[in-house]
């Protein structure tokens, strides 16, 4: 079950206004069209495990307790490609030789997170969990690519799991989580891996296509939602709160009119942060319970989509819980 949250954003602040001035658009466009108004970017020198530690510290502290038994950390964007970051930010918590490893399903990957760290506790070997989702997107968007640049922030968002009964307020589930990798070149840094190494000299930056990524995230996430909703059998088969990813407002609304759920009922943050990718599910639960949006009792769905392509749905009955 859920039993501790925090969250953390570089204090650095970035409004459209500053992008206007050096890409070849306007705060009204970047309003218009995503809904972002203003995100955080990490300074030099700070890297994804920077964000990482603080948004971790925060969780921990929030459910009382100093340790875990393991470490997973969603994130696309690692302090190195070898080796995992999560070690790091497990060695920098204090939390010893415990397990600790990543996982990378881009902007899903808190979901896909989510779903290890359960699937570990009712497994029985593990009786808690620090789940964090961390991303700097800054360190790999084309700084002329109009298209990208003024969608994405960073940020890192925690959440610690423990054992407990499946009535209790917290508790994880259901969970569904899907993937097509039949397009994977929606979203996608062509260059860095083993298909095409750095040295080959290919294309190092994130790029996405997204009309067609919009129109894969609504069906998707809608489809997911839908899924785990029928499997929920709450009264009324709606939540009271939705909390999708954080990529686009449209977006976010048009997954709550598939759905028959009202707007004002979705969970935004996006137009403060953009899209923090695997950050954006815990930061935009931080940010309703800092707004009162979310106490406890509160039935949340929680929604997600990524490049891979992935994407997942996940239903709780929030916990109390303080933000510190």
């Amino acid at each position: 079950m859920l039993c501790g949250l925090g969250a953390w954003l570089p204090p650095r602040i970035v409004p459209n206004s500053e992008l206007a001035d050096t890409l070849d658009t306007s705060d009204e466009w970047i309003t218009s069209r995503t809904g972002v108004r203003t995100r955080h970017i990490a300074d030099a020198g700070m890297a994804t495990s920077d964000l990482a530690v603080q948004a971790g510290e925060r969780a921990l502290k929030s459910a009382g307790m100093s340790n875990v038994d393991a470490v997973v950390l969603a994130t696309t964007t690692p302090d190195h490609p070898c080796p995992a970051t999560a070690p790091t930010v497990s060695a920098r918590l204090g939390l010893g030789t415990v397990a600790a490893f990543d996982v990378n399903a881009v902007c899903s990957g808190f979901l896909y997170g989510l779903m290890v760290g359960a699937g570990m506790i009712a497994a029985g070997d593990t009786s808690s969990v620090l789940l964090i989702g961390a991303d700097t997107y800054s360190r790999i968007l084309d700084p002329a690519d109009r298209s990208t640049r003024v969608i994405f922030g960073d940020g890192a968002g925690a959440v610690v799991l423990r054992a407990g009964d499946p009535d209790e307020p917290g508790a994880i589930g259901p969970i569904d989580l899907g993937s097509d990798g039949d397009n994977n070149n929606l979203i996608a840094i062509a260059a860095g891996g083993s298909r095409e190494p750095f040295h080959d000299g290919g294309d190092p930056y994130f790029r996405m296509r997204g009309k067609e990524v919009f129109r894969h995230a609504v069906v998707r996430m809608t489809q997911s939602a839908q899924t785990v909703l029928r499997r929920t059998e709450w009264p009324g088969g709606l939540p009271d709160l939705l909390v999708a990813h954080q990529a686009n407002v449209r977006i976010v609304h048009a997954v709550a009119d598939q759905l028959g759920l009202p707007r004002e009922q979705c969970a935004i943050h996006l137009d403060r942060v953009g899209n923090t990718a695997a950050a954006s599910l815990p930061l935009a639960l931080a940010d309703a319970v800092t707004t009162r949006r979310l106490t406890a009792g509160t039935r949340v769905l929680l929604a997600s989509f990524g490049g891979g392509l992935t994407w997942g749905a996940c239903a709780v009955r929030w916990p109390e819980l303080s933000l510190t």
